[in-house]
């Protein structure tokens, strides 16, 4: 089951000091087009061959997110990423739509 974060929760910890780590479970071309600051390409079909190659610790906290909160991609991110014993995983459901109406910038 997915534990959920908020826009703004998201916001303060890009900002803060100890900055989680962004993972956006969206293929490349999407990745490409613009991100969530600070975010990590890993699509969703790929996490058990790329995760512990881009986040080694596994007590990190990862933020997951995809394109809005109708896609599943973010979810099955988690997923995959709780089952591989990462122990802080989050989703940001809403999604870079809602980051991008909400006036925010992408990278």
């Amino acid at each position: 089951m997915s534990q959920f974060i908020s826009r703004d929760d998201l916001k303060a910890l890009i900002n803060s000091d100890s900055a989680p780590v962004i993972v956006e479970a969206l293929p490349n071309q999407y990745y490409s087009s613009g991100h969530l600051p600070g975010a990590i390409n890993i699509p969703h079909d790929d996490v058990g061959a790329k995760a512990e190659d881009h986040i080694p610790d596994k007590s990190e906290t990862v933020i997951v997110y995809c394109a809005n909160s109708e896609c599943q991609n973010s979810h099955i991110a988690a997923e995959s990423l709780r089952a591989l014993g990462y122990i802080s995983v989050y989703v940001y459901k809403e999604g870079k739509k809602d980051w991008q109406e909400a006036g925010l910038p992408l990278e």
